[in-house]
């Protein structure tokens, strides 16, 4: 891997996703000093589809990224905008370069490790396996998970059986090709976002009748995400285990979440990546980091919680945050 450049890339825009982007950024030049590609943060531009000015506004957020050696590009919105923002990561990839590999990731991720040391095979495209069951919703007389998934598969002239893990029960969610949209790659964006965008699009605007009990808002993504992948060629055994979402990467979601449950080496990486003054002079301008990170309200949720032993619903993780005060996003 070494050998073969890539680019990465995220999302980044006004408000809450452009200190995100600044905290991504500032933890993959410390983990990836040498790297070989480009780091890109891609930014929506303003249009008909935004109600305001989409684009990252803070004069500081914007300096340190370019210090951070973190090319911001543009891009349109023509099919999503403020109406189902989770559409950016779909959109933006006809901005990147064409024929060129990527790999993508939420802006509420740290990276832990060296990118180039990740087995990945960008000729067959996966993306993040860290999910819990969250689409469809099954209703006690709806459509079962075999019939709205293989509906979708119909829809798109794919092999519904061929994706399916016959070790996990009939009707069991994690039969079902199924990821989240935190990460995925493949190796050209242009050929990736065209179906996926086709996919999406098609879904959104006219479901199959076996959809008719489910809401599209926010899991669109993740529903279009696995067509695409398997119409690639990809799936859920294209990445070895343990690299992204583990050794490498941490899609922490919200920073409470990351205090309570990850494991004490990300937690170090965090505050490493977050002391210098010219990084917390800049985070320290978003609440949550603010209080958590620089105030120590992080170690107080750590303080809650045994990362041997933790609820098995992140909800209840969530609730306890709640009920302490230390729930900040």
């Amino acid at each position: 891997m070494r050998e073969r450049r890539f680019n990465v890339v995220i999302v980044g825009q006004n408000g809450r996703l452009q200190y995100e982007a600044a905290l991504f950024a500032a933890s993959f030049r410390a983990a990836n000093p040498d790297f070989p590609g480009r780091l890109i943060v891609a930014e929506p531009q303003p249009g008909p589809l935004w109600q305001s000015d989409p684009r990252i506004r803070n004069d500081a957020v914007r300096g340190l990224l370019d210090q951070l050696d973190a090319e911001i590009m543009p891009f349109d919105c023509h099919h999503f905008g403020q109406d189902y923002p989770y559409g950016n990561k779909i959109e933006m990839l006809a901005a990147l370069p064409k024929g060129e590999p990527f790999l993508f990731f939420d802006t509420d991720t740290l990276i832990t490790g060296d990118l180039t040391e990740v087995p990945l095979d960008f000729e067959r495209p996966s993306a993040s396996l860290r999910v819990e069951g969250t689409w469809p919703q099954i209703e006690l007389y709806g459509p079962g998970y075999s019939a709205i998934w293989k509906s979708l598969y119909d829809r798109f002239g794919l092999d519904f059986d061929r994706s399916l893990d016959l070790s996990q029960p009939d009707e069991y969610w994690r039969r079902y090709l199924y990821f989240n949209a935190g990460f995925f790659y493949y190796k050209c964006p242009h050929d990736f976002g065209a179906r996926l965008l086709d996919y999406a699009t098609s879904i959104r605007d006219d479901p199959p009748p076996e959809l008719v009990c489910q809401t599209l808002d926010p899991w669109l993504d993740q529903v279009a995400l696995p067509l695409a992948i398997h119409s690639f060629g990809g799936g859920r055994d294209a990445l070895e285990a343990g690299w992204l979402d583990g050794s490498h990467s941490c899609h922490y979601r919200v920073m409470p979440l990351l205090y309570a449950r990850e494991d004490q080496r990300v937690v170090d990486v965090l505050e490493e990546v977050a002391a210098p003054n010219k990084i917390k002079k800049v985070l320290k301008g978003y609440e949550p980091f603010l209080r958590m990170i620089y105030q120590a309200k992080g170690g107080r949720a750590r303080a809650l919680f045994d990362r041997d032993n933790l609820p098995r619903k992140e909800q209840a993780i969530r609730n306890r945050l709640k009920r302490e005060k230390l729930w900040l996003r």
